[in-house]
């Protein structure tokens, strides 16, 4: 048993994670840190259904206890790393927004600073696919995460076209579609790396160019 129902009280509410701190092991990573890294790697890579916390605790070489002292079950671990990651991902986009311009050069920062992190952090975008799939609760807990992100995306877009340099559309739609394109070309590289072959420098620079000419043509009114 995993403790996916140990969670839950008798009143009907669950126990929340603990309080992590940061830096509380001996090598620098605080165990609810270590626990949360493999969670997502296990998560993203094996899918959570296929994923226990016996196997988990094993490759930590820790007691299962000790994972749900910090996340009282595996939904509640599951919970806690898509809070995370949703972090490390709207960080990711802010950033690479600060310095991105405006118009289509901040669509073209935002493609960018995806395949950057499929490159650098395949397991971050393997779990943004795992959670799709999974339906709610866990895809809706991930969507509300990034409603923010999303609100500021839809402001801009619509700007966009107001001002004529994009094709009219609905701003929420659009962002779907093109959460889509881009998760699907970057879900493509995971696949390739799954077969064990694994993709290139070179071979994502072209997939990043193949996304932005696509999306250059669809978005823009003018897309010369």
């Amino acid at each position: 048993m995993d403790g996916s129902t140990g969670g839950r009280l008798a009143g009907g509410g669950r126990r929340r994670p603990r309080q992590v701190r940061a830096g509380a092991a001996g090598d620098g990573s605080s165990t609810p840190e270590r626990i949360l890294d493999a969670a997502l790697t296990t998560f993203a890579t094996r899918g959570y259904d296929a994923s226990s916390l016996d196997a988990l605790a094993l490759g930590l070489e820790v007691r299962k206890q000790t994972i749900l002292y910090w996340f009282p079950s595996k939904e509640v671990l599951l919970e806690s790393v898509i809070d995370r990651s949703v972090v490390e991902l709207s960080a990711a986009m802010e950033g690479a927004l600060e310095t991105a311009g405006t118009g289509w050069a901040r669509i073209e920062a935002v493609v960018r600073s995806v395949f950057s992190l499929a490159a650098r952090r395949p397991e971050l975008l393997g779990l943004v696919r795992e959670v799709s799939r999974l339906g709610t609760p866990a895809s809706t807990r991930f969507v509300s995460a990034m409603e923010p992100l999303v609100r500021r995306a839809s402001e801009f877009l619509e700007a966009e076209m107001d001002a004529g340099h994009m094709r009219r559309h609905e701003p929420r739609l659009l962002l779907l579609a093109i959460y889509s394109t881009v998760i699907g070309m970057v879900t493509e590289v995971e696949v390739s790396r799954a077969f064990g072959e694994e993709p290139t420098a070179r071979s994502l620079v072209r997939r990043r160019a193949e996304i932005l000419q696509l999306l250059r043509s669809a978005l823009l009114a003018d897309p010369a």
